[in-house]
């Protein structure tokens, strides 16, 4: 499939089978009553947390609630992964 026709919940996927592959969890995520929560809490061996938002290759935006999130978790020293496509989740991997 093209870059150009692939979904968001396709890297999601991707993601899921990737970190499941390593012995990881990647956990879907939401927060009743807080807008801009990550898709996936990722834990991979050793105990890393990687809190993960998941979007399309082409045109996949970062929401403001989204955005605020992010600089909440990187303040407070959260790793925080924006993945779109193989090659995020490789870096993401990167390590294992």
């Amino acid at each position: 499939m093209t870059v150009k026709g692939v979904r968001e919940n396709v890297v999601e996927e991707e993601l899921v089978r990737r970190v499941r592959a390593i012995g990881g969890i990647a956990e879907k995520t939401t927060v009743i009553g807080r807008r801009g929560f990550f898709d996936r809490v990722v834990v991979l061996p050793g105990g890393r947390v990687i809190f993960c938002e998941c979007k399309r290759p082409k045109g996949g935006r970062l929401s403001p609630h989204q955005m605020q999130r992010i600089r909440q978790f990187e303040m407070l020293g959260a790793v925080v992964a924006i993945v779109s496509n193989s090659e995020d989740i490789a870096r993401l991997l990167s390590d294992h």
